[in-house]
């Protein structure tokens, strides 16, 4: 066959993986979902699994996927204009609730204008194509998302145009800002509001203080973009992310429909000039058909729900339970990163004994996630929880009573 030789070659790439402990395990499939009932949240079945399970390792931070709102603004949508768009954006696939959603998630986020995308990864790449030039200098924090790198690379950034600091290490910004190359026109800072497997935040108050006296340096500016897929809809008060956390505000929003709002997309939202550049630049929004109309009036219909009262109140038990696992891991000896956001990393220090924890909590029918070396570096070796607003007191409990069980 044609492609033997090639098998053959990816085979010994997967190996490799496997052999070096990158290698990613074997997807497990949900073939079912359990209502909450009886103080208890959703729990999910397995394929090949008899027993029933909590997940403690999903991004849908405020558990808006199954709100009777989203559904049946995804069906009205679909049943008028159907499954799909059947064209890119600039070919007449944009319609009504494409736009609708744009500037709802502009107005929720208080900017101008908004331009969505099929993932916030998608618009990591296109906002990068878009605002990139040979004499852009990127500034980075080193635990940066991966969607972000990525970006600097396929845009071409060169070697000498790009500085990284270490995590959240603002005198080291400040020296990266100081060392900018000589013909540099513009400056990006970029960096993400909530760092998804360590659940802390991007000071963004102290980022905004270390930028400002080289705002004026730069005849195109000094720009600086916040990816909080993690924050928006799950932190702060209101659900507006790290922004409304520390009290400070980036030039441009990369975010996600996909973690707190439960539905799917990404979306960049800044200036009209910097949301048109990205229509007429960014690849990744041009060349390819956009979000179905269920995705976006469903989306849609999750902003208004969380930007209501009962956004609100599923906020403040996101937050309780978020509290009461971080005290009870506390209490039981644990260590783990500060902070109030739903992302709650235990950390284990030990490769072996983090997966015989993970193996544990999936025995007892909770879902976790762990990062062991060589993904993470030794030492640092993690499971990360992640908090959802259907979580109860009791699956709370639960999770913590396994974790107290363990004998390893």
């Amino acid at each position: 066959m044609t492609l033997e030789r090639l098998d053959q070659a990816l085979t010994a790439d997967v190996e490799a993986l496997k052999a070096e402990g990158r290698a990613k395990a074997p997807e497990r499939v949900i073939v079912g979902h359990v209502p909450p009932e009886g103080g208890r949240g959703p729990r999910y079945r397995l394929e090949g699994a008899e027993q029933l399970f909590i997940r403690m390792n999903s991004n849908s931070y405020l558990s808006l996927s199954h709100h009777p709102k989203l559904i049946q603004a995804a069906d009205a949508a679909t049943h008028e204009f159907g499954v799909g768009p059947g064209a890119v954006r600039f070919i007449d696939g944009t319609f009504i609730h494409h736009v609708r959603l744009e500037r709802r998630i502009a107005e929720f986020l208080d900017r101008p204008a908004a331009k969505i995308f099929n993932s916030a990864y998608t618009a990591n790449l296109g906002l990068a194509m878009a605002i990139n030039s040979p004499r852009t200098c990127w500034v980075g924090d080193e635990l940066n998302h991966n969607s972000i790198i990525r970006a600097l690379r396929i845009s071409g950034v060169a070697r000498e145009n790009k500085a990284i600091y270490r995590h959240n290490d603002m005198d080291e910004l400040s020296r990266c800002l100081e060392n900018v190359p000589e013909g540099i026109e513009r400056v990006v800072v970029i960096f993400d509001g909530i760092f998804s497997m360590r659940g802390d935040n991007a000071p963004m108050d102290e980022i905004l203080r270390r930028c400002e006296p080289h705002r004026e340096r730069f005849p195109q500016g000094l720009v600086t973009v916040v990816d909080d897929s993690h924050g928006i809809g799950a932190y702060g008060v209101t659900g507006r992310g790290t922004e409304e956390y520390t009290g400070a505000k980036a030039d441009i929003v990369v975010g996600t429909f996909g973690k707190a709002f439960g539905v799917n997309g990404g979306f960049i939202a800044a200036s009209p000039a910097v949301i048109e550049a990205v229509r007429q630049k960014a690849d990744t929004y041009i060349y390819t058909n956009p979000l179905s109309v269920a995705d976006c009036a469903a989306a849609t219909a999750a902003l208004d729900v969380a930007d209501g009262p009962e956004g609100r109140e599923r906020l403040v038990h996101l937050r309780e339970m978020t509290r009461r696992f971080r005290e009870g891991i506390s209490r039981l000896g644990w260590e783990s990163i500060p902070g109030p956001h739903p992302v709650v990393p235990l950390l284990v220090r030990d490769t072996a004994r983090t997966r015989e924890l993970v193996r544990h909590f999936y025995d007892n029918g909770v879902l976790v996630v762990g990062l062991t070396f060589p993904v993470v570096p030794k030492g640092d070796e993690t499971i990360r929880f992640q908090i959802n607003a259907a979580h109860t007191a009791a699956d709370i409990d639960q999770a913590l009573a396994v974790l107290e069980s363990f004998t390893g």
